[in-house]
């Protein structure tokens, strides 16, 4: 089967070096300071009643905190990022098990975009969701793949295959009336187009009652590293590449 050639989403927001499960990161909102008007008599106080003014407001500054969640469940996920000299990240704590996400959503998550990026130490893929993030089971399978629902045969370029099962998740959403398409790539993307050197290709598998997934399909078999953000709701899955 030939793969459809799609401009695929690099993954401008997920920067080299900065694993979604990083340290979080304050934005603070700005502070709007109101004032009393004061005697003309009496300028001392007035300079005195502005810095207790400024002092009050800032401590009662209030900020928004986006905060990156933990790693996946499993053993080969990090908790932290650790860089070569060169700045190569070394993927602490990836492996080639099966790394499973629970999730206490109860709405179908509604996948957005795919992103594909590549990086100094690995390929990155993103499935970007709409609403809460769904659970997840990442692992390698064997070939031949059939599409969920239709049982019809899904043909995976590459040496290693890893499947990315989502739930509940959908690239359609059914609660608007007829339906609406949220998802409005591609099927299958290229990872050339995107530059990676280990990803070959990412591909659709299933998108029947609730049950997303998709299969990458790799160069090789390398270990790979699962994390998930927020803001929007995101499931990343790093592989090792040379």
């Amino acid at each position: 089967m030939r793969a459809q050639r799609a401009l695929s989403d690099t993954v401008g927001e997920e920067a080299a070096g900065r694993p979604a499960n990083e340290e979080p990161v304050l934005k603070h909102d700005r502070c709007f300071l109101t004032s009393r008007k004061y005697p003309r008599p009496i300028r001392t106080y007035v300079a005195v009643g502005l810095l207790v003014a400024v002092s009050a407001a800032a401590s009662g500054c209030g900020g928004s905190e986006q905060r990156a969640e933990g790693p996946a469940a499993g053993a080969n996920t990090p908790s932290t990022t650790t860089t070569t000299a060169g700045g190569i990240d070394e993927l602490k704590g990836a492996g080639m098990g099966p790394v499973v996400g629970q999730t206490q959503a109860k709405n179908v998550a509604l996948l957005e975009r795919i992103g594909i990026g590549r990086h100094e130490g690995y390929d990155r893929v993103v499935f970007e969701f709409r609403g809460d993030l769904p659970g997840y089971r990442v692992e390698y399978v064997e070939p031949p793949l059939k599409e969920d629902g239709s049982g019809n045969p899904v043909e995976v370029g590459g040496a290693g295959i890893v499947l990315v099962r989502m739930e509940p998740a959908s690239g359609f959403d059914l609660n608007t009336g007829e339906g609406v398409i949220v998802y409005k790539g591609p099927k299958r993307i290229e990872g050339s187009d995107a530059g990676a050197s280990t990803v070959r290709e990412v591909v659709r598998t299933g998108d029947f009652e609730a049950v997303l997934s998709w299969a990458i399909g790799l160069e090789e078999k390398v270990d790979f590293r699962v994390t998930t953000a927020t803001s929007p709701a995101r499931l990343i899955v790093d592989f090792r590449n040379h």
